[in-house]
């Protein structure tokens, strides 16, 4: 059963801009392995994330840091949660997690299916 769907597009040339407008940015929303990947790679990273609050509702006091993407063995992106964003899912019954990303161009996108089993 689908518990939420979330779906996010992010401006790269925008994106970049608020980075560099406030560099501590960098720091609030990713943890420390997802900080040095390519900008093209964040903003995805960023659309996933927001994705992700978007399937659960929005709940207030999400940290960002408790939502990464991490890729598996075969490079195929995941969704990973703990803390504040792991205990949302939880409230909602959240078991898994199906995450697609892409960008191109200026663009990043990510949509994220929250689920669970009936």
């Amino acid at each position: 059963m689908i518990v939420g769907v979330g779906v996010d597009v992010v401006e790269v040339s925008r994106f970049k801009a608020q980075l560099e407008r406030t560099p501590a940015l960098l720091e609030r929303l990713f943890v420390p392995a997802e900080r040095d990947l390519p900008l093209r790679s964040l903003a995805a990273r960023f659309a996933a994330k927001e994705a992700v609050a978007k399937a659960l509702g929005a709940p207030a006091g999400m940290n960002w840091q408790h939502c990464q993407v991490v890729k598996d063995d075969a490079g195929d992106p995941h969704i990973l949660i703990d803390g504040s964003v792991a205990e949302a899912a939880a409230n909602k019954g959240v078991q898994y997690w199906h995450l697609s990303m892409s960008h191109d161009g200026d663009l990043a996108t990510a949509m994220v299916v929250a689920e669970r089993l009936s």
